[in-house]
């Protein structure tokens, strides 16, 4: 019998090895994670994370073929593919602070890996990496080596948060690099029949290890930029009076540019886009392409323009001031169905509206008040770290409150910023929502999810990005 083991129990490694499992029910998959409570919840009948499907897949596989451990070496030891999926967080501090991929843990879990394995390896990296990793990590297993022969592998993974079962089932592609080397080659050709269980044949794309490691940073990239360019048009709408989402349709009517990725928003968020894209800007930079470099920088500044653009909207709009005011935010992660809240906009608003000491009432069905807390308390980057070296306490924002549903978090507050488009927002009750909201009511939609018309027509004063501006807000400058 194969045996898999993935380094890594996290967003990545979990929902990959149990499809993995479900798929192949003749390969062993064992998840294994330093963290006995990660492993203890993959465990129990409330999963760590929230993905629509997880559930199901998990619970029809764990004990069977599927296996959760904290038992690192044991399950290392006994792999022929090993699969890492651990934390490549931006690096805080040292060369490369604020753009460099932090490789501490790969390189611990490289080192590790050497020192336990008795039989032959196939090496994955999955987690996303800098381009030119699978050489350091070679280096490392070849010096330390045994007389143990190591092959490496490049299998990024592309999944999309709130979809990422339906990605395993179905993806558009599977890219896996190699070496060119005959042991490369086999190493390709075992992880290949792995995929091909389920996957049809001309979806397994198979390059070299450097175009596989690339290939991750610039799909995200591309998808980051196209956001970006979306935001940067909405801003323009509303100078102009156009309608960012009669553009779009538009624009992405033309068959070569499609019509995905171009909803225009508060900003993107999630794990990868922002911490990919200054990955690839370093890279560029340690490369001598400053042009490329500042390319890719536009794409993360506009982001954050836009952030700030729709904070000074709301401030602005309230007279100028939402000090000791009420604000219902209404979605915290950073997209609908997940509870991922990393890089989510929803931090950089909140942070932006506490400044100017407005009171939050937050409500998210799918993130906790802790994590709500803890995320608005953390440093830039410290999300990314393993939680053993993330603030033990943080500090309780005072002006921050959790309500249990949309109403309660409306109730009395001055104004209503929806951040995360939930579908359940689409179907509130707005009439019940304005009358249970000081007047002027105020609606500031950062993700185009409502009627603005018919909330015009219940009383509100409605700020939709990109959108024709209300009659109030006209004559008020955008940027404070």
């Amino acid at each position: 019998m194969v045996k898999i083991c993935c380094i890594g129990a996290g967003y990545v490694g979990g929902p990959t090895m149990a499809v993995i499992a479900l798929k192949c029910p003749s390969i062993e998959v064992a998840v294994v994670d330093i963290s006995v409570s990660r492993i203890n919840a993959w465990n129990s009948d409330e999963l760590p994370i929230y993905e629509p499907g997880l559930d199901e897949v998990v619970k029809q596989c764990r004990g069977k073929n599927l296996f959760f451990s904290t038992n690192v070496e044991k399950h290392v030891s006994e792999a022929d593919i090993i699969f890492v999926s651990v934390n490549t967080p931006t690096k805080t501090r040292g060369l490369g602070a604020g753009k460099a991929a932090d490789l501490t843990y790969w390189e611990s879990a490289a080192r590790m890996i050497a020192d336990v394995s008795k039989s032959d390896k196939i090496v994955v990296e999955k987690s996303t990496v800098p381009v030119k990793t699978a050489e350091a990590i070679e280096k490392i297993l070849s010096h330390n080596s045994k007389g143990i022969k190591y092959q490496i592998l490049s299998n990024p993974e592309f999944l999309a948060e709130g979809t990422a079962i339906e990605d395993l089932f179905k993806p558009d592609r599977v890219l896996i690099g190699g070496r060119d080397t005959p042991g490369g080659q086999k190493a390709i050709h075992a992880l290949r029949d792995v995929y091909a269980h389920w996957v049809p044949q001309d979806r397994i794309i198979c390059t070299n290890l450097w175009s596989a490691e690339l290939s991750k940073l610039a799909a995200n990239a591309f998808l980051a930029q196209r956001i970006s360019s979306v935001n940067a048009m909405s801003a323009l709408c509303e100078a102009t009076g156009a309608n960012v989402t009669q553009v779009s349709h538009a624009v992405g009517r033309d068959t070569r540019i499609g019509p995905k990725f171009l909803n225009a928003s508060v900003g993107f968020g999630g794990s990868c886009f922002q911490k990919d894209i200054l990955n690839l800007v370093y890279i560029c930079e340690c490369n001598g392409l400053t042009e490329v470099a500042n390319y890719w920088k536009q794409v993360i500044k506009v982001n954050d323009y836009q952030k700030s653009r729709f904070v000074n909207r709301v401030v602005s709009s309230m007279f100028n001031t939402v000090s000791g005011k009420k604000i219902a935010i209404l979605g915290f992660a950073f997209k609908k169905d997940t509870g991922d809240t990393r890089e989510t906009p929803a931090i950089d608003v909140c942070k932006g509206l506490l400044g100017d000491k407005a009171n939050l009432s937050i409500y998210d069905p799918q993130v906790t008040m802790d994590q709500i807390q803890k995320d608005l308390s953390m440093n830039k980057f410290d999300w990314d770290h393993p939680i053993h070296l993330q603030p033990m306490s943080p500090t309780t924002v005072k002006q921050v409150s959790v309500a249990w549903d949309a109403y309660e978090a409306a109730k009395d507050a001055h104004g209503l910023c929806i951040l995360t488009e939930w579908d359940e927002f689409r179907a509130l009750d707005y009439q019940k929502i304005f009358n249970s909201l000081q007047k002027p009511a105020f609606v500031f939609d950062g993700r185009n999810i409502v009627d603005v018309k018919k909330l015009r027509e219940i009383g509100f004063i409605v700020y939709s990005i990109g959108k024709p501006l209300d009659s109030w807000l006209k004559d008020i400058p955008a940027m404070a």
